[in-house]
């Protein structure tokens, strides 16, 4: 593992850094105290204390995920993520700012493909993925060549060091604001991005799927305030024009996935007239520590 981000990782037993052990030809990550979490042959490394208390997302989502994250529906998502990064990150001059290695944590990151736009607009900074799923993580393991990935519990104490992360990412996932706050550097800033009220509508109506909760906004300030201050929130709008097979993939890459009967569906699907014109909808928000 790329020592400049094995230096802020933390044993998520008793808090102690890391170093990298081998055992015959098995490769693991140790604390002094000798709690030993192993890295598996797909690149990522096991850093949860306990058992998870769910698997993610699975197999069949991560694969429609990466699918139609490849083809590029959501880059504007991405790049706004990178150049607001960016922004945050460079002086007036576009040179980094004098931080030794910027760690750049995304929370919840699935198949790493965000953390990796960010990357590219920064060529001095690292990165770390952390998530739930062993499918998304073994994708996330090989997203860019300067991150890694670990399995972990976002809900959870992340295995970080304290104000170790210079920027952390939240796309579409859970919000751990206490410890978000602890592995943010008090300098740096969390990037929140979370779909707005016209997120996808056309597919909603047309497919009956998930709405996006009309108190959305307000769970984000809830989850955050105690740690967090608001700096902008800036919507992000543009239409999309769609195959009927991409609408699928990106029916089963989210969570309408686990909600929504297979055959019902596919019967709904194939009557949309093609192409499928779809408003993408998000907000993304930058707080600072408090």
């Amino acid at each position: 593992m790329d020592p400049r981000i094995l230096d802020r990782l933390r044993c998520p037993v008793c808090g102690e850094p890391l170093a990298e052990a081998t055992a015959g030809s098995a490769q693991a990550l140790r604390c002094p105290r000798r709690h030993s979490f192993d890295l598996a042959r797909q690149g990522y490394v096991n850093l949860l204390a306990g058992r998870a208390p769910h698997a993610g997302d699975s197999a069949e989502m991560v694969a429609a995920r990466a699918d139609f994250l490849a083809a590029g529906h959501y880059r504007p998502v991405a790049a706004a993520l990178a150049a607001t990064a960016r922004e945050l990150l460079t002086d007036d001059e576009g040179a980094v700012e004098p931080t030794a290695y910027p760690l750049v944590v995304d929370a919840g990151a699935g198949t790493g493909w965000y953390l990796s736009a960010v990357l590219a607009a920064l060529p001095d900074a690292v990165g770390l993925a952390l998530d739930v799923s062993k499918p998304a993580l073994r994708r996330a393991a090989r997203a860019h060549p300067r991150a890694a990935a670990a399995l972990a519990d976002t809900w959870q104490r992340l295995p970080l060091a304290d104000a170790s992360a210079a920027v952390l990412l939240n796309v579409f996932a859970p919000r751990n604001g206490a410890e978000f706050h602890r592995v943010l550097d008090p300098a740096g800033a969390l990037l929140v991005v979370t779909p707005d009220a016209e997120h996808l509508t056309e597919l909603v109506d047309a497919l009956d799927l998930l709405r996006v909760d009309p108190a959305k906004a307000d769970r984000v300030a809830e989850s955050l305030g105690a740690h967090f201050t608001e700096e902008s929130s800036v919507p992000h709008r543009t239409r999309l024009a769609l195959t009927r097979t991409e609408v699928a993939t990106l029916v089963g890459m989210g969570p309408s996935a686990w909600h929504t009967d297979p055959d019902r569906l596919a019967g709904r699907i194939a009557a949309l007239p093609e192409p499928v014109t779809v408003t993408l909808a998000v907000r993304l928000g930058v707080h600072r520590p408090r």
